[in-house]
């Protein structure tokens, strides 16, 4: 079966500002897409790569397995090609990008390799122990109440790294969710929740990619 390599749509009236989407470990699906769309009927225009390369689990067991048999450096190229690809096809100016799980963390980490292009970066219950020197972007960090992949610590290590670069940072923490709150894909889906997170997503990148005139 041959499996998309990536998903690209924009808006009716044409090109608009970049979002890259970048998945979590359960691929490339509809439910991705269908984010994806949203954005575009909001007037965005979104490229979401299959980090997956092909690959749809079917469990989460097979998705971690599959994870960590990833090869880091081959994620990392397509996630930069990807961005400077959708730089060339949205409008002028910065892009935005948007990741779940695995993506979340690769978002966060493109935002500093690519701060140029970066201006908004969202992560849903992804974590970096990076530098964060030298990012120019703006975060809107979504975590999970209970998390088991991404602890305390981690988390708040995050956050004082980025405030120590004086960057402009919210996290929220929402109340009741595990990790995948946002995605249908997992069994701890909490469309609540994953709704009241897009509406402050889509507020985030209006707010930081929207230009006038």
């Amino acid at each position: 079966m041959v499996r998309d390599l990536a998903y690209f749509v924009s808006g009716d009236a044409g090109p608009g500002p970049g979002v890259l989407v970048l998945h979590s470990f359960w691929g490339l699906t509809q439910s991705v897409k269908s984010l994806c769309d949203d954005l575009a009927d909001h007037g965005f225009t979104v490229l979401a790569p299959d980090i997956n390369f092909g690959e749809h689990p079917s469990s989460e067991q097979e998705a971690l397995d599959h994870l960590g048999k990833a090869d880091p450096n081959r994620l990392a190229s397509l996630v930069l090609s990807s961005a400077k690809l959708l730089h060339e096809k949205s409008t002028e100016g910065p892009i935005g990008i948007v990741g779940f799980g695995m993506g979340g963390s690769l978002a966060l980490w493109a935002s500093v390799r690519l701060a140029d292009l970066v201006d908004a970066a969202v992560s849903f219950y992804g974590s970096q122990q990076i530098d964060f020197a030298g990012s120019r972007a703006s975060y809107l960090i979504h975590l999970a109440e209970e998390d088991e992949y991404v602890s305390d610590d981690e988390a708040a290590f995050m956050e004082a790294t980025m405030r120590l670069e004086d960057l402009d940072v919210e996290v929220e923490r929402i109340p009741g969710t595990r990790h995948g709150f946002a995605e249908p894909d997992g069994a701890t889906f909490d469309p609540e929740a994953r709704d009241r997170a897009w509406t402050r997503t889509l507020g985030f990148l209006e707010e930081h990619l929207r230009r006038e005139g």
